[in-house]
């Protein structure tokens, strides 16, 4: 849970800090994602070429990075700067770990 202190409540599992203006455009670019592996399933069903159905699949996998970059960034400015400015040396230490996951992920 988050710590209940004079400071900005810090991020856990169940408590995403996102502002209004970033969640809508991460609603909009996930609304197109949606829509583009709807289209993927299409062309499948109707046996399109390879080619076609790679070129979807990467334009949609693309979008989906975009999706994790402002992901990324909005952890980076809301979650984790919170966390180490917090001056608890165990919030401080959960982040690092978090980061340390992030990059192994994104580094796949």
């Amino acid at each position: 849970m988050a710590r209940r202190t004079g400071r900005p409540l810090i991020q856990d599992s169940e408590l995403v800090l996102i502002d209004n203006a970033r969640k809508e455009e991460l609603l909009r670019r996930l609304s197109r994602i949606e829509g583009q592996v709807r289209g993927l399933k299409g062309m499948v069903a109707e046996g399109r070429p390879c080619m076609d159905i790679l070129t979807q699949i990467a334009s949609a996998h693309e979008a989906l990075r975009g999706v994790g970059k402002i992901m990324v960034r909005n952890y980076l400015e809301k979650c984790a700067t919170s966390a180490i400015r917090s001056g608890d040396p165990e919030e401080s230490e959960r982040v690092y770990r978090e980061l340390v996951d992030l990059l192994y992920k994104y580094a796949r």
